[in-house]
């Protein structure tokens, strides 16, 4: 993109995190896990050299983008913070903290790292946004849009005069053409409202999680991708939850249909495994006891 240099600073294939720069303003959309932090910065830092980092822009409150923060703002602590009202309010919440902290430091044991500086307690909002809100970011313009479906609490950054968007996991996760896993936890038809959402935005290229910037023909193909594979999965889990398969064997069906790949190297096993039960509950709550009702 023209004067707009777009960089992975993971630390990991499973975190979530880049670098947004237009060589005035720096945004990190998203932070990664709280055990790489230190590392993300590091990565940040590579870059920026002596510059500044102005803002971190956070798409929902989940542990593996929003845990780097408090060691991001170690190196830069002037750095604004930009969230949903949702995801600030999850922020407060000790027990919503004590389960990030958890779940990171599980993770993080899975790759090697048994110990390391906890700095949950740091983690802050600076700029609580909600929906259709403005975010002027030097010469850059950010429109927040709500995009539930993973979480309550997600939201996307659209740039118009870039035509960018900074999307979240409810559109899906982009692994490659002709590739989307969808991850609806909380709404199957919040999820498809915020693909139809997105879709009716004027894009050319999108900032995947977990992936990169795609080109404008690979953007237009992920939403169209992500729609066929949000809706044919919602309707695999339920034809088989009405042939009297078990939500087992429904699990195992998603880990063939998906576990494989780039998605074996940045989804750990159990978050697979327990947001797939969440989602087979998900759909069945809403395709067929909604309908038997």
């Amino acid at each position: 993109m023209r004067n707009l240099k777009i960089t992975d600073v993971r630390q990991v294939p499973a975190d979530s995190a880049f670098l947004i720069d237009d060589g005035k303003t720096s945004i990190l959309y998203d932070t990664g896990f709280g055990f790489t932090g230190y590392g993300v910065a590091e990565r940040v830092k590579t870059y920026l050299g002596d510059r500044e980092l102005d803002y971190i822009f956070l798409t929902h409150s989940h542990y593996d983008h929003v845990l780097g923060a408090p060691y991001v703002l170690k190196y830069w602590p002037n750095a604004k913070v930009v969230a949903g009202e949702y995801a600030a309010k999850i922020f407060s919440k000790p027990t919503a903290k004590a389960v990030m902290s958890d779940l990171d430091r599980k993770f993080a044991k899975t790759c090697g790292i048994d110990d390391y500086e906890d700095l949950i307690d740091d983690l802050k909002v600076d700029i609580t946004a909600s929906d259709g809100d403005i975010i002027k970011t030097g010469d850059m313009t950010f429109r927040v849009i709500n995009l539930p479906g993973h979480t309550k609490c997600s939201i996307g950054f659209y740039c118009p005069e870039r035509k960018l968007l900074l999307s979240t996991e409810s559109i899906g996760v982009y692994y490659g053409k002709g590739h989307v896993m969808p991850l609806y936890l909380v709404g199957y038809q919040m999820a498809l409202d915020s693909i139809t959402k997105a879709e009716n935005l004027d894009i050319e290229n999108i900032l995947a999680p977990h992936y990169g910037l795609l080109s404008k023909e690979q953007s237009q193909e992920y939403l169209k991708t992500a729609r066929k594979c949000a809706v044919e999965l919602a309707e695999n889990i339920k034809e088989m939850l009405l042939c009297g398969k078990s939500k087992d064997e429904i699990l195992e069906y998603f880990k063939e249909k998906f576990y494989h790949g780039y998605v074996n190297i940045i989804y750990p096993i159990d978050a697979l495994e327990t947001n797939t039960r969440i989602t087979i509950n998900l759909i069945e709550r809403e395709l067929l006891q909604k309908t038997n009702n």
